[in-house]
């Protein structure tokens, strides 16, 4: 999705789930998890008043970056898949992450104060 935001720009929600080959709720649900902390954010569309998705200028740079390298690999790896494939790529990297903050929360709470 970022690696569709970088290279395409602002788009809507439900151009994304059609280039993801995805439900649009997912990518609703997906820009939700990436707004909170400040790397997406919803504005309305000009020209129609749709709601579209674009990357915060603080992440432009470091998301850009980080793409350059990796994004072909990302999107030859999902072309290949069918959508049911590419959602279960997503719930388990969605798990990951949760994984990985709950291990973080762990570490911060033994620390000593």
């Amino acid at each position: 999705m970022l690696a569709h935001l970088e290279y395409d720009g602002p788009t809507s929600i439900n151009e994304l789930a059609a280039r993801l080959a995805v439900a649009p709720t997912t990518v609703s649900l997906m820009v939700s998890e990436l707004s909170r902390p400040g790397v997406l954010q919803r504005t309305a569309d000009p020209a129609d008043s749709r709601r579209i998705v674009t990357i915060t200028p603080a992440y432009a740079a470091p998301i850009g970056e980080w793409l350059s390298g990796s994004a072909p690999a990302w999107e030859r790896v999902m072309r290949g898949l069918d959508p049911a494939e590419r959602a279960t790529v997503i719930t388990a990297l969605h798990a990951y992450e949760t994984a990985l903050e709950q291990a973080g929360d762990q570490h911060r709470n033994t620390q000593p104060r």
